[in-house]
């Protein structure tokens, strides 16, 4: 349609909606959301996301929500086999019934089940008592039998795809007028409703009758009119008009939406918005940790509450209420006097929470401009000390306040509440202060607590946990290019902001502590793992690590030339030059010139060149082969060899990445700027890029890893025998596997059986499928089957361990390391196949993965002490964890003694049933002592 014949919504319509329409079609549409509880809450999310977004568009002040009723209808009395071919309701879809229809009424919005009649129905009626009266009524439904509604009175949109449809678009859509829809779904029937139709009469055929005859009706009145209408089977459709008379003319009847449903009274004018339920829209929307939608109620009112004459007065009450965490309590100290009466009141405290203020989020280079604290909920205290816009007032000098904070910061009989303390850290090591006492870290709490729950900021965990949106950055600060940094902003709002962190982080330790003390075993995980671990994260980002940024400027250079080369070459198989990171003239290129086979294809239909997909295609053609060759020596040269002299430190002359301990799900560390886990040791060029890591003069890179600790692990959890034995025995474990699997003496495996075994090994740890491991292997399916099946022939206790494993997910929704980290997983019950069978791919990879993890970070903390009591600061550095291995710089008189001591160590952090084994490597660089 045309924009200018565009059909425009009249002011304040009459919206109804089809809840029960949009339901089934968002439980099916991604995202397919779930709370940390596993609970399902995509199809909630995605109508209450249509409503939301009607009400913001359109702003009714009169609206209902329509759902079926439970239990049959007239039409089944009408027709039995009514709907029938319907599956049952998925259990995941129905559970999300009862949450909805709550916020539906918590946002004010009417809502109406009516019994024995369609959601349809109702809409039908309530639409046409609206046209009486002359007003106009927006149909929200994604239903084409809905467009028999429309009229001058009355239009559809479909808010899915945001289009609209009154009588001209029903007829450019459908081909026919919106009286003619009854009739055109009754000839052609419907599947989806086992509307029976006339037999062999599709959309062409029904349309082809319809714009010839204009009705049924008046097919009966002159049947053989349609034998001259000239489409196909016309000559035969009179007979089978009389043939099928009564079929169809019931066919007509189940399509007829009811226009004159009992409503017991309700009228349009009746369905006024009201004002929402505040209270109940917090609860819930916590509940479906819908985060984003609970600020929005927490900082302006729900969305039904904004800009209508009906919610004026709920507005202004809910702007009234007061804030449930107030900044009354909160005090500026710019004196010494009042710094001097919070140390004391600190130095009694058995535990204060506190949170720095600076320049910047680079820990190398922010600059201390402000410390708040807290001691009890709604106290708080912010201390200004760098504040230097014009006009600013006088503050305390920073050197008093740090030297007055000082031996309150170092004392470890006094605990330190904070959140993201690793960052706090390092902004005080800027001044020489070693934070030490860390009782409570409370992103880490939250992520120990339930690592796939939320994200673990500080704003996210407040909503979800104390129902407040604290003040953000923005708010203060403004956003974008013009943003101010902290020293810039007034103290009249900088001192609240920060004292509320102080007071919020405080809380959050209250309710996160008391949390993670219900289990046991995951207060152990926070308070011996995860919260030693932050000093020792601090000292190896400080210390950073050496790069020769000559060397990698040659390698760019170097990689430039065979990127040109693959071009080249890319461009002669295709026959013409094209983008290679373009995906469009590369599909056009391998799908539509090469004919290549399409593996997969995009939400939107177009053939995938995905990753997985190129690395399919790879396997038989040549020229995926190159784009993978290209793509990944691009990665690796924008990544790192260009950007890692960038990020070399003026002051220290090294770069230093930050780990961060709250993000995988699995326990493991990951790292940013620069991404220090990601670098390929698998292919030459990856290798290349670790050679620029090198060691000081006088010292040596020693890199320490475990040997296939998953392995050994799955030995521990599953207490297969022969397992076990293998390991105990020092056998080559593929070897060892190979033998098992192949029936062939141990010094009889070829290599090529060990590589098989060993992708079975580590197939299985990763829950691969015998259709993954026939991929990977290159063999048939029946193949890679009798593998996998020989081997939980020759290992009973691994398949033992992965069936209960599975079953212990199910039950319980997740699943545990060694050390008792429990791995929630969302999705083991989802109804969707594909994600059930990835979650329970995850149950079996999790334990093991999270007890490496969980290994590594025992490995850290031991190591780190060993080194501070057995090794003086000048000897040797841990400077870099990557997965299962910890990187030294070690002075080059001390290699052989420390070598062997730290290897010692490491064996020694946990003990398993199997023994650990710690490989260690030294050389000039990375590369050499990997």
């Amino acid at each position: 349609m045309a924009a200018n014949n565009a059909p425009q919504v009249p002011e304040n319509p009459f919206i109804l909606v089809d809840g029960s329409s949009y339901l089934f079609r968002a439980f099916y549409a991604p995202p397919h959301l779930t709370n940390s509880a596993g609970e399902p809450t995509g199809a909630i999310y995605g109508v209450v996301n249509m409503l939301r977004s009607l009400i913001k568009k359109y702003n009714p002040s009169h609206m209902a929500v329509v759902f079926d009723a439970k239990g049959k209808t007239f039409r089944n009395d009408m027709y039995e086999d009514y709907k029938a071919n319907r599956p049952p309701m998925p259990d995941d879809l129905r559970s999300q019934i009862a949450p909805l229809h709550a916020i539906v009424k918590a946002l004010g919005l009417p809502l109406l089940c009516i019994d024995n009649v369609e959601a349809d129905d109702v809409i039908g009626t309530l639409a046409r008592a609206a046209g009486d009266q002359g007003r106009f009524t927006l149909i929200s439904t994604g239903d084409k039998d809905m467009a028999q509604l429309v009229n001058e009175h009355v239009m559809l949109i479909n808010t899915m795809t945001d289009t609209l449809l009154n009588e001209q678009g029903v007829i450019d859509k459908y081909g026919v007028q919106p009286n003619q829809i009854i009739d055109y779904l009754a000839l052609m029937g419907d599947s989806s409703d086992n509307i029976p139709g006339l037999p062999k009469v599709g959309e062409k055929t029904a349309l082809a009758m319809l714009q010839g005859m204009q009705s049924i009706d008046a097919m009966y009145d002159d049947p053989e009119a349609i034998a001259k209408l000239g489409f196909r089977g016309a000559k035969t459709m009179p007979a089978k008009l009389v043939e099928h008379e009564q079929i169809l003319k019931l066919s007509r009847e189940l399509a007829t939406i009811k226009l004159d449903v009992d409503l017991e009274g309700i009228e349009p004018e009746a369905l006024a918005i009201q004002e929402a339920d505040r209270k109940e829209l917090i609860r819930l929307y916590k509940e479906c940790e819908f985060r984003r939608w609970l600020d929005d109620v927490l900082q302006s009112g729900p969305v039904t509450q904004q800009g209508q004459e009906v919610s004026k007065a709920a507005s202004k009450a809910a702007s009234e209420e007061p804030a449930q965490i107030s900044h009354d309590h909160y005090e500026v100290v710019t004196t010494e006097k009042q710094l001097q009466k919070w140390v004391t009141r600190l130095q009694g405290a058995e535990a204060f929470a506190f949170d720095t203020e600076t320049t910047s989020l680079n820990y190398m280079e922010a600059e201390l401009v402000g410390i708040s604290f807290a001691l009890v909920a709604g106290e708080a205290a912010y201390v200004p000390v760098a504040h230097d816009y014009p006009g600013a007032p006088e503050q305390l000098d920073r050197d008093i306040v740090l030297a007055a904070m000082k031996p309150l910061l170092e004392n470890d009989k006094l605990g330190k509440i904070g959140q993201n303390l690793k960052y706090d850290s390092h902004i005080l090591r800027r001044y020489d202060i070693r934070l030490a006492g860390i009782k409570n870290d409370t992103m880490l709490a939250s992520y120990v607590y339930n690592s796939v729950g939320s994200r673990h900021d500080m704003d996210s965990l407040s909503l979800q946990h104390l129902g407040h949106r604290p003040v953000a950055f923005e708010d203060i600060a403004g956003k974008g290019a013009k943003q101010l940094t902290f020293n810039q902003i007034g103290l009249e709002q900088a001192a609240p902001y920060a004292a509320e962190d102080a007071d919020v982080t405080l809380r959050l330790h209250d309710k996160l502590w008391s949390a993670v003390n219900q289990v046991p075993s995951l207060m152990k995980v926070l308070t011996e793992l995860e919260l030693p671990l932050v000093s020792i994260l601090v000292d190896m980002e400080q210390r950073g690590v050496r790069i020769d940024a000559q060397l990698l400027a040659k390698q760019s250079n170097e990689i430039a030339l065979e990127l040109a080369k693959l071009e080249e070459q890319a461009y002669t198989i295709a026959g013409e030059e094209f983008n290679l990171g373009s995906p469009k003239q590369l599909q056009k290129i391998l799908f539509e010139k090469l004919q290549l086979p399409v593996r997969k294809k995009t939400p939107k239909g177009a053939p995938s060149t995905a990753e997985e997909v190129l690395q399919e295609l790879a396997l038989d053609y040549p020229l995926p082969d190159v784009i993978m060759r290209h793509r990944g020596l691009s990665k690796l040269k924008s990544t790192y060899t260009d950007k890692l002299p960038k990020m070399v430190n003026p002051r220290t002359q090294r770069i230093h990445t930050s780990y961060h301990q709250a993000v995988t799900a699995t326990g493991r560390l990951s790292s940013s700027d620069p991404n220090l886990q990601n670098i390929p040791i698998r292919t030459a060029a990856g290798r290349r890029v670790r050679q620029a890591f090198t060691a000081p003069e006088g010292y040596r890179i020693m890199a320490i890893d475990y040997s296939q600790i998953e392995l050994r692990i799955m030995a521990h959890l599953s207490q297969d025998k022969n397992l076990l034995e293998a390991f105990s025995k020092g056998r080559d474990i593929h070897k060892a596997t190979a033998s098992e699997v192949f029936a062939v003496a141990l010094e009889e495996v070829t290599s090529e059986q060990r590589r098989r075994a060993k992708a079975v090994n580590f197939g299985l740890i990763y829950g691969m499928s015998a259709f993954g491991l026939a991929r990977q292997l290159d063999i048939p399916r029946h193949e890679a089957q009798q593998y996998m099946d020989k081997y939980f022939e020759r290992f009973p206790g691994v398949q033992r361990y992965m069936e209960d494993t599975r079953e212990q997910a199910k039950r319980d929704g997740y699943v545990e390391t060694l050390f008792g980290r429990r791995l929630h997983l969302p999705e083991i019950r989802a109804q969707n196949g594909a994600r059930r069978k990835a979650a329970e791919r995850a149950a079996i990879n999790a334990p093991m993965q999270g007890t490496a993890a969980d290994i590594i970070k025992y490995a850290m903390i031991k190591v780190a002490d060993y080194m501070h009591r057995e090794v003086p600061s000048e000897q040797a550095w841990m400077v870099m964890q990557v997965h299962d291995e910890l990187v030294f710089e070690v002075h080059q008189d001390h290699v052989e003694a420390l070598q062997k001591a730290l290897v010692a160590v490491m064996e020694d952090a946990v003990t398993l049933d199997v023994p650990l084994l710690a490989e260690a490597g030294v050389g000039d660089n990375w590369d050499e002592a990997h």
